[in-house]
């Protein structure tokens, strides 16, 4: 099995002693968003997961991320960063934690300013991967800049999967969202090529029940949230359940990767809203114990459930590490969900706002 920790170590040192260059430079990279079928809950070492996750790319909600760079004699991280146009120093604290962790791989950066501007499509810190799609951008843009001074990483596949180490390290789950489509991250018996330190498209053939996929994203809270990702994955450490936890996690995976590929929507079905429950019941007893989902978020999963019951449609649902709803539906269905939504759900989200969103092919 590859050990990419030292493979890169090792290539950093070839990434010294770059010639100084007149001008200012540019790389962009859009990235998207994810939304976990399989969950991931507890870490170890350096944003290591402690069990193997499957999610989808989301197609609309994005983060668009540029990154211009010049060279400079002195030899610092120093960088800007602008949030929606607009200097902010919450995210521009977390992005200088990321980049001095990155210096290790990308020692040229020390010698590089950068002017850091990064727009969303939909809410951060509200529990939809805002992070996954923000981290995996930047991750991008600095395997980018790589491959522009030093005529590396030409190779689609190595560049991706070096993307994808890169943005685990600021955030676990945007190794997923640099791939498109299915993906699966962590280590597993059931996947060969599967590994702890980078995620991989997930190999299997998708049934077509599944290839067009929607996500209806129903807003319940846009406000950030009370806990973050990152505390709650540090309260599985000695969490009661964690092993038992862990175990059903490898299991899911092998079932759900099963229903992916016989198009089974019942095991499907009942894998990711077992995982989505799962997930908050382990927020909750949790020590202390806490909770994100917020009473309109209850309300959402009994019309969904009350719809599904009713008509024999296949809907489900999931949810991230926040109160909002993630509506899964075949494409072929959206005329239907929609005015279920309209009639049935809208008036529960915040602001009536909901993301007509979907797999990213």
């Amino acid at each position: 099995m590859v050990k990419y920790e030292e493979k890169y170590r090792d290539e950093a040192l070839q990434l010294t002693g770059k010639r100084s260059f007149d001008g200012t430079f540019t790389v962009k990279h859009r990235s998207h968003s994810n939304i976990a079928l399989v969950k991931y809950w507890g870490k170890r070492n350096y944003q290591i997961p402690q069990n193997p996750s499957i999610s989808f790319t989301l197609e609309n909600s994005v983060t668009d991320t540029v990154i211009k760079y010049r060279f400079k004699k002195e030899r610092w991280l120093s960088f800007d960063f602008y949030f929606e146009g607009t200097a902010n120093e919450y995210f521009a604290g977390r992005i200088r934690k990321y980049l001095s962790v990155l210096q290790t791989y990308f020692p040229f950066l020390e010698n590089l300013h950068l002017t850091i501007s990064s727009t969303n499509s939909f809410p951060h810190s509200s529990g939809i991967a805002s992070s996954a799609s923000a981290m995996s951008a930047l991750a991008l843009c600095i395997c980018s800049i790589e491959k522009k001074l030093f005529g590396t990483l030409r190779d689609e596949k190595k560049f991706l999967t070096k993307a994808s180490f890169m943005a685990r390290l600021g955030s676990g789950s945007a190794a997923r969202s640099v791939f498109p489509g299915f993906v699966l991250w962590g280590e597993s018996t059931a996947v060969k090529g599967s590994s702890d330190e980078i995620a991989i498209p997930l190999p299997v053939e998708i049934n077509d029940t599944f290839s067009d996929i929607r996500d209806a994203i129903l807003i319940t809270s846009a406000g950030k949230k009370k806990i973050s990702s990152s505390a709650g994955h540090g309260l599985m450490q000695n969490h009661p359940f964690a092993q038992a936890r862990y175990l059903q996690a490898n299991e899911n995976i092998i079932t759900l990767m099963s229903a992916l590929t016989t198009g089974d929507k019942d095991m499907f079905t009942h894998i990711i809203e077992n995982e989505a429950l799962t997930l908050h019941s382990l927020m909750m007893s949790s020590n202390p114990g806490f909770t994100l989902l917020n009473e309109r978020t209850w309300k959402i999963i009994d019309e969904i459930r009350n719809f599904r019951e009713k008509t024999g449609k296949f809907v489900a649902f999931t949810l991230d590490a926040g109160p909002n709803v993630h509506l899964l539906y075949p494409g072929r269905d959206k005329t239907a969900i929609k005015e279920f939504i309209e009639q049935k759900v809208v008036g529960l989200c915040e602001n009536e706002r909901w993301i007509d969103d979907g797999i990213k092919p």
